[in-house]
């Protein structure tokens, strides 16, 4: 089965956010000055062919672990969800 998963990938609060802070201050300047506080992160969108939702989801939080984020300074969240016309397309669909 083909899943799609999203992981959202952010700064821990406690870590200081350069990005976030350029961000906000360019919204700012825009004139948007009700933004009190921005948090910048990567957002990454992976397909992958998993025998089930339990396997799919152990792999990327192992990709999430290994590459995806710096535990020490980054948080992550995973959203999976599958993809079965993407499969059947594929010929990977039921015959």
């Amino acid at each position: 089965m083909t899943y799609r998963a999203e992981v959202f990938v952010t700064l821990k609060p406690v870590v200081n956010d350069p990005a976030g802070l350029t961000i906000r201050g360019g919204l700012h300047a825009l004139g948007f000055e009700s933004v009190k506080d921005v948090r910048a992160g990567k957002y990454l969108s992976i397909l992958l062919d998993e025998a089930d939702e339990d396997q799919a989801r152990s792999r990327v939080e192992e990709m999430a672990r290994q590459l995806l984020a710096n535990e020490v300074i980054e948080d992550f969240r995973i959203e999976l969800q599958p993809e079965p016309a993407l499969a059947e397309s594929r010929g990977g669909g039921p015959s």
